[in-house]
């Protein structure tokens, strides 16, 4: 699945080629993702200018004169930007079409993603509204995760991954930040102390901003924008790496499941 940073490097590339451009049409090949794409969207998006492209955790929000376009990529999505008119594939569910005749094109073979529109503000959204700060910028910190974990009975790894807490911080850079920290991913999240915490906030934004300057990782479904692979995947230590050594001790990582998802972290590096 496509994380804050395969989403941020997908914002930045699509921005420079769409923002200030008007849409020309919106062609809807397959309505059926994870929710049906709204059928207003055709009819209203045509026209109008496209003023900004954000990013909420893991949505994409982008936001025209008359209305805004919240996307999400799901497992498998992916949007390109195309300087013309080319053929549709099988997954290529929907085109935004400008009148320089350059167009954004969205695929997603698994179809999980999700394609929304309303005219109301992002901040209203109920998929947006309970969301918690964004991991990168200044409400994001130690002091806010220590608060927020009192009494909290849940294994860290868990903890940092709900979006009402910090968004976007993926089952990747979830595993990853912690091994950075030093901390076992089944540590109970209300035993952890303030310095600790202000550790693993300080290294979850590490962790995040290298991935992003580097294009994300290198997920099996996930391209860029200009259909090149993210390359972090070279400079993960603990992910996907269940069974090899540690790259700090050279003792044998350990792999187990928790809340259902695959977690890889070293007993001896991290306590």
């Amino acid at each position: 699945m496509p994380e804050l940073p395969e989403v941020e490097t997908t914002r930045r590339g699509i921005l420079p080629h769409i923002k200030g451009k008007k849409v020309s049409r919106v062609l809807v090949r397959q309505k059926q993702l994870r929710w049906p794409i709204p059928l207003s969207l055709s009819k209203e998006l045509p026209t109008q200018r496209i003023l900004a492209v954000q990013r909420r955790g893991k949505y994409l929000l982008i936001e025209s004169e008359n209305g805004n376009l919240l996307i999400h990529l799901g497992m498998s999505g992916s949007l390109r930007i195309l300087k013309k008119q080319i053929p549709p594939a099988k997954h290529d569910h929907l085109d935004i079409l400008f009148d320089d005749n350059s167009l954004l094109r969205y695929t997603d073979p698994r179809r999980f993603g999700c394609i929304l529109w309303q005219h109301d503000s992002f901040e209203s959204h109920p998929l947006i509204k309970s969301m918690g700060p964004e991991p990168l910028e200044d409400g994001f910190n130690g002091g806010h995760l220590y608060k927020q974990s009192r009494g909290r009975k849940a294994p860290i790894k868990t903890f940092i991954m709900d979006g009402k807490i910090v968004v976007g911080v993926g089952n990747i850079y979830a595993n990853e930040s912690l091994f950075m920290a030093g901390i076992s991913p089944k540590r109970a999240a209300g035993k952890i102390s303030l310095l600790r915490y202000e550790e693993l906030a300080c290294c979850i934004k590490k962790i995040l901003a290298t991935a992003i300057e580097v294009g994300g990782t290198t997920l099996k479904d996930f391209t860029n924008s200009e259909g090149e692979p993210g390359y972090f995947k070279q400079a993960l230590q603990v992910y996907g790496r269940g069974g090899k050594q540690c790259k700090g001790c050279k003792q044998e990582l350990t792999e187990i499941r928790l809340g259902q998802r695959s977690t890889v972290y070293c007993k001896n590096c991290q306590k």
